[in-house]
């Protein structure tokens, strides 16, 4: 079986998918999963990344993804999901990845705000106008009522807000500062947030910045906040941010069982750094091989 990205675009629903990644990562926190860490091979002469991320945890897949920052007019990811019949390792199905990259990495911010963000958060600031920042929007309107959602981007912020009916900020400080929840989903290999602007009781997502040598917060939000991961062991080799703050309270998965809190007092700043493990791709891969199996069937 063979699904392009239009074909994955009809069978995975944010609906579906937020509640599958907090039982993703509460398995992979339980060691529940195989997984190793991701093999990144840099493509020096064009600027971008091959990446290989294998896992296991009931559905058995890999994927693999290039990364480009510089790309213009084209997504700045691509990629290729394959899964395997775990019982006799025939290949079951090869997908297109890209999608499934962009909207699980929001769920998986999604499953953090629910957990992390106080329960009354009703405003929203995004830095990033790419498809990360339009897939967070999506999926954190599913689990916060937001009244105010404003953007900022170095070029596009105006066509995004108005894309979605929000608010261009005329600043990275002026989307930040009030917000209870603050996404931050750039190309940037510098700070971009900083911990000047956040107000008590503030949440973060962070989904850039994928490389020990790059960073997207400054040193005053790593400070402030309580650092929350999916995977210690591949934040603290992969984050510059994480690598920077050195300590991290938890993992997302941890949170997810009980087996450690998650926001402690209304006032405390949290913040949920991201870098994408495997088996999310492989567990939202799962996903939509099973609905298409059902559509077939139908």
């Amino acid at each position: 079986m063979i699904l392009d990205e239009g074909a994955v675009r009809e069978l995975l629903h944010l609906e579906d998918l937020i509640p599958a990644m907090a039982r993703a990562l509460a398995d992979l926190s339980s060691g529940k999963v195989a997984q190793p860490m991701r093999t990144m091979i840099p493509i020096a002469d064009h600027g971008g990344f091959l990446g290989l991320m294998p896992a296991y945890g009931g559905a058995l897949g890999a994927k693999l993804v290039t990364f480009y920052p510089g790309n213009q007019g084209v997504p700045t990811h691509h990629a290729m999901i394959v899964l395997f019949r775990p019982e006799t390792g025939e290949p079951l199905v090869t997908m297109d990845g890209r999608l499934i990259t962009e909207m699980r990495t929001a769920a998986v911010s999604a499953v953090a705000s629910q957990l992390l963000a106080r329960p009354e958060a009703s405003v929203l600031g995004i830095l990033g106008s790419g498809v990360q920042a339009r897939s967070h929007l999506e999926a954190l309107r599913l689990v916060h009522a937001f009244r105010d959602i404003r953007v900022w981007s170095p070029r596009n912020a105006r066509a995004f807000a108005k894309q979605f009916g929000i608010h261009a900020a005329p600043s990275a400080e002026e989307a930040v500062r009030g917000a209870d929840v603050v996404v931050v989903a750039t190309t940037s290999q510098t700070p971009v947030l900083s911990g000047a602007w956040l107000s008590p009781g503030t949440h973060i997502n962070a989904v850039g910045a994928p490389r020990p040598t790059w960073r997207e917060l400054d040193d005053d939000v790593l400070r402030k906040a309580r650092i929350y991961v999916e995977s210690r062991e591949a934040a603290t080799r992969e984050s510059g941010d994480v690598i920077a703050a050195g300590q991290v309270v938890a993992e997302i998965g941890e949170v997810v069982t009980g087996a450690k809190r998650g926001r402690e007092s209304a006032g405390e700043i949290t913040l949920f750094k991201s870098v994408g493990v495997a088996i999310e791709d492989v567990v939202s891969a799962d996903l939509v091989y099973r609905k298409a199996v059902q559509a077939a069937a139908r």
